[in-house]
């Protein structure tokens, strides 16, 4: 795992010390359209210590393709707060998003057995 987890503030019983709004300057909303499900990666046009700690931590899981929802759970913090901090890094050039193949059937037989299948391998 990256440093900067291990770097984080926390308390045994009331957790991070951080709230969630601060690492996001406040802001609640991302100024681009993200899906749980969009593909993020870096574009190497910028370097973790050109930014902030929490922009270099998402950048640093972005050197290959990851979803939303991967950097979310990676880093422990709402899906929101890290849309934001891609809004940030999408405007600055630093990653790009692709948004998730409207194409698949969420009832595919085919597909929800793959999925499962992934889900098992890794449990």
């Amino acid at each position: 795992m990256p440093r900067f987890e291990e770097e984080r503030l926390l308390d045994e019983d009331a957790g991070p010390l951080v709230r969630p709004y601060t690492v996001s300057g406040g802001r609640t909303t991302p100024t681009a359209a993200f899906d749980l499900l969009s593909l993020v990666r870096s574009t190497g046009r910028m370097r973790p210590s050109q930014l902030e700690a929490e922009q270099a931590a998402v950048l640093l899981l972005c050197h290959e393709p990851v979803s939303v929802a991967e950097i979310a759970a990676h880093l422990r913090l709402p899906a929101m707060v890290v849309k934001v901090l891609l809004s940030d890094l999408v405007e600055d050039g630093a990653v790009t998003a692709h948004a998730p193949e409207a194409a698949l059937d969420p009832t595919d037989l085919n597909l929800l057995e793959a999925l499962l299948n992934g889900l098992q391998r890794r449990l």
